[in-house]
């Protein structure tokens, strides 16, 4: 009976003592298998023409395979199911998210390599009417987010009075306001200052940054293996100036 009882209580643990890292099995398949978006500019890009990943974080993860001694194969994935993707396995690892409590509920995280603040955007046109953020927080104001996505659960905090339309992938919450349907909408500073030299259409709101946050790679919650060696990893890389050096090419500047 006790052994009975041993073996259900481990069946039950989340990841076990006797589990394999993933660690172990990208290793012994030689593929690490990455989850990403693939629309946030500069992080990580999917490029239309070649209909490869381009960016910040697809360097990143290149850089990895490349020190384990592995292949990269990139999973594609949206901002809603990232988080589900981790938990069932279908990647080892995602490219960076934001560090937020309800994501670290069911995922772990890795250290963090990045900081950014939070801005808002809405058409050039009508930058003298929206100037601050409390003037898109209004009921007459619709903000438009990206479902999925952490500044969904922003946008209830910083415009409690205005109406949410959150808009699913693969359109994305800024179109909604180039095509008049959105007031405004929030984003990284990173994307925002991509987004402006893109569509010069769009301003960002000359009202300060917002909720600083922390960019992170999502791991498997219950694999400390992994974890640990991907953090020891990062840990180096930023020693060898790898990030610093990946800064400046993408023309990222870290809060």
């Amino acid at each position: 009976m006790k052994k009975i009882l041993l073996v259900v209580l481990l069946a039950l643990l989340p990841f076990s003592l006797n589990a394999e890292s993933k660690l172990d099995q990208i290793l012994s398949s030689g593929e690490l298998k990455v989850g990403t978006t693939g629309d946030w500019d500069p992080m990580s890009m999917k490029d239309p023409a070649t209909n490869k990943y381009v960016g910040f974080d697809i360097d990143v993860m290149q850089e990895l395979a490349k020190d384990m001694g592995v292949k990269v194969t990139f999973v594609p994935t949206e901002w809603k199911t990232i988080v589900a993707g981790i938990t069932a396995g279908r990647y080892d690892i995602s490219t960076s998210v934001t560090k937020t409590p309800k994501r670290a509920e069911v995922a772990g995280f890795t250290n963090s390599y990045y900081k950014y603040g939070t801005v808002p955007l809405v058409l050039k046109k009508n930058l003298k009417k929206y100037s601050t953020w409390e003037s898109l927080n209004n009921k007459k104001i619709t903000i438009a987010t990206t479902l999925g996505t952490s500044q969904e659960e922003k946008a209830k905090e910083f415009f409690p009075k205005s109406k949410l339309r959150s808009i699913e992938s693969p359109a994305r919450d800024f179109q909604e306001v180039l095509a008049g349907r959105a007031d405004g909408n929030i984003t990284s500073s990173t994307e925002a200052n991509k987004l402006v030299i893109k569509y010069p259409q769009l301003a960002i709101i000359p009202d300060g940054e917002k909720n600083p946050a922390f960019l992170a790679m999502m791991v498997n919650k219950d694999d400390k293996i992994w974890n640990d060696y991907v953090n020891k990893w990062i840990k180096s890389k930023k020693s060898s100036g790898f990030f610093s050096n990946l800064l400046d090419k993408y023309n990222l500047k870290s809060l």
